[in-house]
């Protein structure tokens, strides 16, 4: 996931990917015989059964990470189930949670014919399968949000924070909003937050009226309120955008920027992050009014739905992510081209359908998903502009 970050990837990526194609075409590399390497992928056949490696963190020792492997495998079969005319072998393979392990298990599945990696989750062993294996010009879709891993080989299927800015940037705009107040922590993750808020201002002509940091604790943002207060009061901004999450500092903003007079009925408090889980920050004063993206809450409560009735539970926050990951193989080979599985159908315009709306992947390893903007309204969530259905609507 996202605290967990590469080392130069892009940089290693072209030196690791030349050397190893040198090797595999001098034949060194075992490839599957039934597949042939070209630029960006490999060629298929696509009335056979495509493989496909999926990559879990499971054997770590930590529980979490034992959940989340079993429902990323659940929802890949599920996914395969639903399937018309495409047949995928599915072989799952265990990373451990760690980046040696997740470059060994992507070593093998190449050497067992793997044609495309869907996983890893975390972004150390997303970044290391997807060097292991770009000699043999396998595609990785890595269950990661971190993009700074993304390019080359290597595809992030996670929600971005940028793509989340943008869709809640160009939002305030056709709303009237002008000026925005970033409020961000100062952790990796904030700053890469800041970042992509930042990003999103500047491409829907909105102007960054200020940005104000914070420690992630409660000192820290209790430090930062009178800087905030007077940076809303200084520039007139009609907004504050905020990076804090509901288990982190959210709470606290809520309660102490309204006590400082920056009122949610006065500035429009907006959240690249989802406020609506756990449902218990529904209640919180603060955030009634706030703006936040969500994925299609329709598709995504029949995705749901569906899981638990298959699987007689619900599935991880993210698990639907294999879900989509099969989606888009399955969609590509039911085209019947033997190109499917290579960078430049992976990244088609069009995009695909996943448990959450239209999601696309894009050249540079990083995706775009069409987000609904909801908003809190009396402790309950009401989308206020739905999620698109295609990749030609709202902005895009």
């Amino acid at each position: 996931m996202f605290a967990r970050f590469a080392t130069a990837r892009k940089a290693v990526t072209r030196i690791v990917a030349t050397k190893l194609l040198a090797l595999a075409l001098l034949g060194l590399v075992a490839a599957c015989d039934t597949t042939t390497m070209v630029g960006g992928g490999p060629t298929i056949n696509p009335s056979k059964p495509v493989r496909v490696a999926l990559l879990v963190p499971k054997g770590s020792g930590q529980g979490g990470d034992a959940i989340l492997a079993q429902s990323l495998e659940n929802a890949a079969r599920l996914a395969i189930a639903d399937l018309q005319n495409v047949q995928i072998d599915l072989r799952v393979y265990d990373t451990k949670g760690n980046a040696a392990t997740a470059a060994t298990v992507a070593t093998q599945a190449a050497d067992e014919g793997a044609q495309i990696i869907l996983g890893p989750v975390y972004a150390e062993a997303a970044n290391a399968a997807g060097l292991a294996v770009a000699g043999r010009q396998i595609n990785v879709l890595s269950f990661s949000n971190n993009t700074s891993i993304a390019g080359g080989n290597v595809f992030v299927l996670g929600p971005t924070f940028l793509n989340t800015a943008q869709r809640l940037s160009t939002f305030a705009a056709r709303q009237g909003k002008r000026n925005v107040v970033v409020i961000h922590s100062t952790n990796v993750a904030g700053q890469a937050g800041k970042a992509a808020i930042e990003q999103a201002l500047a491409h829907a002509g909105l102007n960054e009226a200020g940005a104000v940091g914070h420690a992630l604790s409660q000192q820290g943002v209790i430090a930062s309120i009178p800087a905030i207060r007077d940076t809303v009061a200084a520039t007139g901004a009609d907004s504050i955008f905020l990076t804090a999450t509901t288990a982190g500092a959210l709470p606290l903003f809520s309660q102490l920027l309204p006590e400082a007079g920056v009122s949610p009925t006065t500035v429009q408090y907006i959240g690249l992050t989802r406020w609506d889980v756990p449902t218990q920050t529904l209640a919180l004063p603060g955030v009634q009014g706030g703006w936040f993206a969500m994925p299609d809450p329709v598709m995504s409560d029949q995705f749901r739905s569906r899981y638990a009735t298959a699987y007689g539970g619900a599935p991880h926050p993210i698990g639907g992510l294999a879900y989509d990951g099969i989606a888009a193989i399955g969609a590509l080979v039911g085209a019947g081209k033997s190109n499917a599985l290579t960078s430049a159908a992976l990244t088609q315009n069009a995009g695909f359908k996943g448990v959450g709306g239209i999601f696309r992947l894009r050249s540079d390893g990083t995706n775009e998903r069409g987000l609904a903007v909801a908003m809190i309204q009396n402790k309950q969530v009401v989308v206020i502009d739905p999620a698109p259905a295609s990749f030609s609507g709202a902005g895009f």
